[in-house]
Parts: C-alpha cells; sequence; structure tokens
C-alpha cells in the first residue's frame, strides 16, 4: 500500500493537480512556463520559487508537496478558486484594505447575511458558505470603518461573525494557517466589542482548529473554558442561552473522547444530555445548533471515539428521527453509524448506510475524511458495494492509487 511519503515530488504535484487541472491550466495559474511544470512533475527540475508558486497554485503546504505530509483533502478547481478568494479577504480586511465599496451594508442587512453564510455551511455547501463569506468580510469591515467610535460594537461583533464563517470553511477544506488566522481576527474584533458571548463562541472555533491540527490537549482546555464561560443559570436560560451551552459542552465532550478520557467524555456528555432534555427540541442561534437529538446523536460518535462500538450502535437504535438536524449533522451522524457498524464487523451495513449518506450529500463528502477511513476498514470485504462507495469519495479500496487513506478522525 503505497504512502504519500513513497511518490516522487513530481508525482504528487501530478495527483494534487488531478484531472481537473491540465498542466496548461496549472501554468495559467502560477505564471510558469508549460515546460517548467512539464519539468517539476518529471523530476528533472523544481527550484524553489516554482515549488512555491505550485504550492499557492493549489492550495497546499509545501510539506504536502515535498511529500513531508499528507495531503488532508482533495480540492476542485472551484473550491481553490473560493479559497483565494477567502484567504485574498481575510488578510486585505485585516490590513485595512478594503477596494471599492461605494456605500456599506446596513447592520440588518449584515446580520441577514450572517444567517445566510451559516444555512449554506450547515447544509454542508462549504464553497458556497466561503465564496458568500468574501465579500461578507470586507463588507462587514467597510460598516465598522464607517461607524464613529462610541457605536462600533454592533458592526465589531458581525465583523468578528464573518472571520469566524470565514475560519470554520478554512478548517474545514484544509487550509489550516488560513482558519488560524481567521479565528484570530475573529477573536480580535469580539474582544473590541466586549461581547463575552461572541469570545466564548470564538474559543470554542479556535479549539475545533486544534482539535484538526492534533492539538488536543489545547482544544480540551479552549472548549472546557467555552463551556464554562457560557453556562446558564437553567432557571433563567433562554432557548438561545441552552442552544450556545449544550453545543459547547457536547463539543467538549468530542475532544475529551479524541483524547480517550471516558470520565471526562461521560461528565461532559452528561451535561449534554440535561441541557438537550430541557430544551425539549432542536434550536438553532449564533450560528450552532442543539438539541436532545443533536445530544444523542453526537453521543454515538464520541463512544465511537472511544473504541464503545455496542454502546454507540444502542444509541444509535434509540434514535427514530434526525429531520430536526441540520444537513451536515445528519450526514456527521450517518458516517459515525458507518464506523460504529464498522468497527463491529457489520461491513454490509456499515456501507449501506455510508452509500445513502454520500448520494445525498456529494458536496458535503468531498470535505470528509471519514468516508475514507471507513472503506479502509472494510476494504477485507471487498464487494462490488466497496467499489461504488470507493467511486464516491474517489478514494481507492487499496489506498494504492492517488491520495493515501486516511489515519485520523475528523470532527465537523
Amino acid at each position: 500500500m503505497a504512502q504519500w511519503s513513497d511518490y516522487t515530488t513530481g508525482e504528487r504535484i501530478k495527483i494534487l493537480r488531478g484531472k481537473e487541472i491540465r498542466q496548461t491550466d496549472l501554468a495559467e495559474m502560477t505564471g510558469l512556463s508549460v515546460v517548467t511544470i512539464q519539468k517539476a512533475e518529471q523530476d528533472k527540475a523544481l527550484t524553489l520559487p516554482t515549488l512555491l508558486s505550485i504550492a499557492d497554485a493549489l492550495r497546499v503546504d509545501t510539506s504536502v508537496i515535498l511529500g513531508q505530509q499528507a495531503p488532508r483533502r482533495a480540492m476542485d478547481r472551484t473550491d481553490r478558486t473560493v479559497m483565494r478568494a477567502l484567504s485574498r479577504a481575510v488578510h486585505d480586511t485585516a490590513a485595512g484594505v478594503l477596494g471599492d465599496i461605494e456605500e456599506a451594508p446596513t447592520l440588518d442587512e449584515l446580520t441577514k447575511i450572517t444567517a445566510r453564510c451559516w444555512d449554506l455551511y450547515w447544509k454542508g455547501h462549504y464553497t458556497e458558505a466561503g465564496a458568500v463569506a468574501a465579500p461578507f468580510l470586507t463588507s462587514a469591515a467597510a460598516l465598522v470603518h464607517t461607524r464613529p467610535d462610541g457605536e462600533r460594537a454592533p458592526a465589531l461583533g458581525v465583523l468578528s461573525d464573518a472571520y469566524r464563517i470565514a475560519g470554520y470553511v478554512a478548517n474545514l477544506m484544509g487550509n489550516r494557517d488560513l482558519a488560524y488566522a481567521a479565528i484570530g481576527h475573529a477573536q480580535g474584533y469580539a474582544q473590541q466589542a466586549a461581547d463575552d458571548l461572541r469570545g466564548a463562541l470564538v474559543a470554542s472555533g479556535r479549539a475545533w482548529v486544534y482539535l484538526r491540527d492534533a492539538r488536543l490537549p489545547e482544544a480540551l482546555r479552549l472548549a472546557e473554558r467555552a463551556a464554562v464561560d457560557t453556562e446558564p443559570r437553567f432557571s433563567t436560560a433562554t432557548p438561545d442561552d441552552m442552544t450556545v451551552y449544550g453545543s459547547h459542552v457536547n463539543f467538549a465532550a468530542v475532544v475529551a473522547s479524541r483524547m480517550g478520557d471516558k470520565e471526562r467524555a461521560a461528565d461532559f456528555l452528561s451535561q449534554s444530555h440535561a441541557a438537550g432534555a430541557r430544551m425539549g427540541r432542536e434550536y438553532r442561534a449564533h450560528g450552532t445548533l442543539f438539541g436532545p437529538v443533536t445530544a444523542t446523536t453526537q453521543a454515538v460518535g464520541i463512544n465511537v471515539a472511544l473504541g464503545q462500538a455496542g454502546k454507540a450502535l444502542a444509541l444509535a437504535d434509540s434514535i427514530r428521527d434526525v429531520s430536526q438536524l441540520s444537513q451536515a449533522a445528519r450526514n456527521r451522524y450517518a458516517m459515525d453509524k458507518a464506523m460504529a457498524q464498522a468497527d463491529a464487523k457489520m461491513w454490509d451495513a456499515s456501507l449501506d448506510t455510508l452509500e445513502t449518506a454520500l448520494r445525498a450529500a456529494p458536496e458535503w463528502g468531498r470535505h470528509q475524511t471519514l468516508p475514507g477511513v471507513i472503506v479502509q476498514k472494510v476494504g477485507k470485504a471487498s464487494t462490488a458495494r466497496l467499489r461504488r462507495v470507493s467511486e464516491l469519495i474517489g478514494v481507492p479500496a487499496s489506498g494504492a492509487d492517488g491520495f493515501p487513506p486516511a489515519t485520523a478522525r475528523t470532527a465537523l
């Protein structure tokens, strides 16, 4: 089974380029000649400027091209275009470069755009969410600049939201450096707005970036702090308060489970279930969704991460209706259930669950590594179904062609 480091540098460039981008396209994207691209892919010549230009055009770290780390996910041409625009928006607005905006939108208009971005995100339409987030950032920054000093807090809050959305999209699409930058700006503007709730939401977002970057102890510290900072008085808590608190406690349980800390994860899960039971149904607030169904479906994934497939499947059997969840949450739950089935050696059931989810949400599936993990796990039970699922995610069951098999579970 070939590993990413087994390929030559030229082969890795060709794999990353994929079928969507021709050598002539890459030459145009980089400003290099076709001959230079050909020599790089033939391992005949690759200067540092050429390496940096190709890495920038393909939106990957140079360490990926050099084989020092495997690519986190495959991005098509549209994804790369969106990520370039989002990156420019994050860095330009942070530097005060706002472009040619003749008139800044109103606060109400930007609040509606915030809701639109979150709606796209929770439907699993990440590329579209990123496409909207780029001009949203510029507009939000322009609004801040038009407000007098004593009246900037609401606009600063919206700008913090815009950076947080940008950070979430970048993190999910594997652009970790951009995710760190965007979350850092979101934190700064939440502090300027003196908004403790937004500050807690950003802290949780940073914890998620840490989680996907395998910085688990730091992720857990931030997740716990966010949960504590948002814990309301149950006697006076509004549904919005409970939504934010419940989602933070749930995420803390997720991080604890990734660290293998069963006791800590169980404690957070208990708090999550209590919050969900008190709410009675799912609520959406501040870019997050939480309720009793969320608490239970998340518990399935948490038990899978803890190696408790039997418990995860028992919980899954108790879930009758997930229609209240967002599309992305339903997809995530399906992946967790498929993983539990694979761990229990229920190969056909696992592939059925996985295939159904991937066909219902193909765009969402492109941005996940867990399907590849499941395919590798059930690879010994090769069937026509396995081949179909492998084609859906673009990862051969053997892992010997194209991108190497994923080795670590990622979370939304």
